[in-house]
């Protein structure tokens, strides 16, 4: 694989924290505290290595693929196909699609493995592995092979996105049973409390889609390796979100997390290079408890929980304008001092800063 460790570094770094920290302090004593965007800023600040940190081109990706384990009617299938799901974001017929447009995000729909053909679209990516997965159930949802062409396919698309901030969502029928699979195994949180809705549900269809996953679960047994993982579960859309995460971690640029899938192909490339999670941010689409319990994996909350029932990536378009301020607090707003560097002198250094990168 071409990103590995060693190409992702962590954004610990205690003098440009420090000046950070001093920075938004001159701003307190003058225009007053600013709570929760004060830690984020600095967060900004730590994952572009500045003291002014800055957005260019900001993206939100969606990618979209089937699962196998439909098949057992698994995925809630009385929705919306999603060949349609996709035809609504590219059509602006579904809010993430509008909210991303007034934001000034440019959004991308990618089919990573739908089933159904999609029609050509200027905001298109087709990079279709397969019409969907395998079930897990009876086989693996991917062989190694194909886990392996949807990360590099994920990676060369992270390499063509412009702009230095890039959200990431997973859909797909039966995407969320996936990523549940996958976080259970490659964490100590248990199955049923992924699964869990908050929303009234029957009994017996809970317990019926427990017994199914757990099948799943029990076939792939032995496996640990994180794509070995991956393959038995799927899917391509989460092998994807895997790929662009590490690049984008290489890059130094901004993630943001949202929903179930996200969060299990972020857990993977943590994996794979443990520091690609110091540059992410979360944010939240719907009120799944499920949820809850996979942001505890990473012990983040969300910016934003507005409690929506909405398409994954939603959240991350309404708190995008959060991140922004957050990161004018440093780059933008005024207190009379001198504008100075983008970075801090070094500790204990009679070297002069370093000028705006």
């Amino acid at each position: 694989m071409s990103v590995n460790r060693s190409l992702i570094s962590p954004t610990s770094n205690e003098t440009l924290e420090t000046a950070l920290r001093d920075k938004l302090k001159r701003r307190a004593e003058t225009v007053g505290g600013l709570g929760e965007l004060e830690p984020l800023a600095v967060r900004l600040g730590l994952i572009q290595n500045s003291l002014k940190p800055r957005f260019r081109a900001p993206q939100i990706a969606v990618f979209a693929s089937d699962h196998g384990l439909a098949v057992d009617g698994i995925g809630d299938q009385a929705r919306t196909s999603t060949g349609k799901v996709v035809s609504s974001l590219l059509g602006s017929q579904l809010p993430v699609s509008v909210f991303a447009h007034i934001q000034g995000l440019e959004l991308s729909v990618v089919d990573s493995g739908v089933s159904e053909p999609v029609a050509p679209h200027p905001r298109l990516l087709a990079r279709k592995i397969a019409h969907g997965t395998r079930n897990a159930r009876v086989t693996a949802a991917m062989s190694l092979e194909l886990a392996h062409a949807a990360i590099r396919a994920g990676m060369e698309i992270a390499d063509a996105l412009p702009g230095n901030v890039v959200a990431c969502a997973g859909i797909g029928v039966g995407s969320h049973e996936s990523a549940a699979l996958l976080l259970s195994r490659l964490s100590t949180v248990r199955l049923e409390d992924l699964l869990t809705s908050g929303q009234a549900a029957r009994q017996e269809d809970f317990d019926r889609l427990m017994n199914l996953l757990q099948s799943a679960q029990a076939r792939h047994k032995d496996v640990s390796d994180p794509v070995e993982v991956l393959a038995a579960f799927g899917g391509f859309e989460i092998a994807m979100m895997v790929g662009l995460m590490l690049v984008a971690g290489s890059k130094r640029h901004l993630l943001i997390i949202d929903g179930l899938p996200a969060c299990a192909a972020l857990l993977i490339a943590s994996r794979i290079a443990p520091a690609v999670g110091d540059y992410s941010v979360f944010t939240r689409s719907h009120c799944h408890k499920g949820l809850d319990h996979a942001l505890g994996i990473f012990g983040a909350t969300p910016l934003l929980d507005l409690g929506m029932e909405s398409t994954d990536g939603t959240g991350a378009t309404l708190a995008w304008p959060l991140m922004r301020s957050a990161a004018a607090l440093l780059s933008e707003v005024a207190d009379g001092e001198d504008p100075g560097p983008s970075r801090p002198t070094p500790l204990n250094s009679d070297v002069a800063p370093l000028g705006d990168a």
